[in-house]
């Protein structure tokens, strides 16, 4: 689970489909006033992006941390 990579609903594209709630095996959104709402970024796993990929028809879902680059140890070097 994750401190530092989750979700981020953009409400001017959402359409209140409610798919990402459904599809979320961990808990992470809730329903609020007929919109997803992320309750517990925490539960989120790192890098899975299901409730967007799977579920989100509009794209509306965006990720914090998504931009962070992975880094590759190989025989004691940084790269």
């Amino acid at each position: 689970m994750s401190k530092s990579w989750y979700p981020v609903i953009d409400y001017e594209k959402c359409i209140g489909c409610l798919a990402c709630v459904e599809f979320c095996p961990h808990d992470v959104f809730e329903v609020s006033d007929g919109k997803p709402e992320v309750v517990n970024p925490e539960g989120c796993v790192d890098f899975c992006k299901g409730c967007l990929k799977a579920a989100c028809p509009v794209s509306a879902i965006s990720f914090v941390g998504d931009d962070k680059k992975k880094i590759k140890i190989t025989g004691g070097e940084i790269r």
